[in-house]
């Protein structure tokens, strides 16, 4: 019994069932129609569930998010890199990115309407937007922190400049890399329900939106906990990607020295 209660901590199961518990006795002394328990919320699920409505919206928007932040991250990886390992050329680019970063990416649902259209490319757009800069800035982050006496020493060795890339600048910047793509993550899904819910006709942000229509607060409730099932299904799928590639370059376990030498 003592093994079982361990492992359920350890887990994380035995904070589920807490949190399950305490969402149900807030619920069960408060109005249904506004705070819907797991009950009723798992009964929303299965009506939702019966013509797939459910499925197809959790497909589509975990597409949106998959095809937005592998291209935002496909072109801030080698941006971050230049940058960091560039003086004269992050000269030229820092200002303008540390103006245009802290405008959020919701500021530009209808420019990019109008821009991409109403389609998918609009918010394809949005969140690669949305992935861009903290990808960038991460990676960036590790091109700089990168030792110089390990440049100086590969160089002197006769490595040439794409040797000294490949095989001392990548994997010092890997780990931010990595951080990076996984905040860059959140940040994509917090984009997407922003889109759908202005300009969309499917989608987890529009079950959401369009749930108030009908005032079926466990819809919503079970938009947002489809949420958090994608997020952390993908969060827990870059741990493990990145874990195994950590590993490949010899450099697992680091993460909390990485951690604070980025700070």
């Amino acid at each position: 019994m003592l093994w079982i209660l361990r492992k359920s901590y350890q887990t994380g199961i035995f904070t589920w069932i807490i949190g399950l518990l305490i969402w149900e006795a807030a619920a069960s002394v408060s109005n249904p129609d506004f705070l819907p328990g797991p009950y009723r919320t798992l009964q929303g699920a299965l009506e939702l569930s019966q013509d797939g409505s459910l499925f197809r919206y959790i497909g589509i928007s975990f597409l949106r998010v998959l095809t937005g932040w592998v291209l935002g991250s496909a072109i801030a990886i080698p941006l971050g890199i230049i940058m960091g390992r560039f003086k004269s050329f992050r000269a030229v680019t820092e200002p303008f990115l540390n103006f245009i970063r802290f405008i959020p990416p919701l500021a530009f649902i209808t420019l990019f309407m109008l821009w991409f259209g109403i389609g998918e490319k609009s918010k394809i757009m949005l969140i690669l937007y949305s992935t861009l800069f903290i990808v960038l800035l991460n990676t960036m982050s590790g091109a700089l922190a990168v030792e110089e006496d390990k440049v100086r020493s590969a160089r002197s060795m006769g490595a040439s400049e794409w040797q000294i890339l490949l095989h001392v600048i990548v994997p010092d910047t890997v780990p931010y890399m990595f951080t990076g793509i996984r905040l860059a993550m959140g940040s994509s899904f917090m984009a997407i329900i922003g889109a759908e819910m202005v300009a969309a006709n499917s989608g987890v942000g529009f079950m959401i939106w369009n749930s108030r229509l009908y005032f079926k607060t466990d819809w919503i409730f079970v938009g947002l906990l489809s949420l958090g099932i994608m997020g952390f299904a993908a969060d827990r799928a870059l741990g493990l990607l990145g874990g195994l590639t950590l590993r490949r370059y010899g450099i697992a376990g680091k993460g909390r020295t990485v951690q604070a030498r980025g700070k």
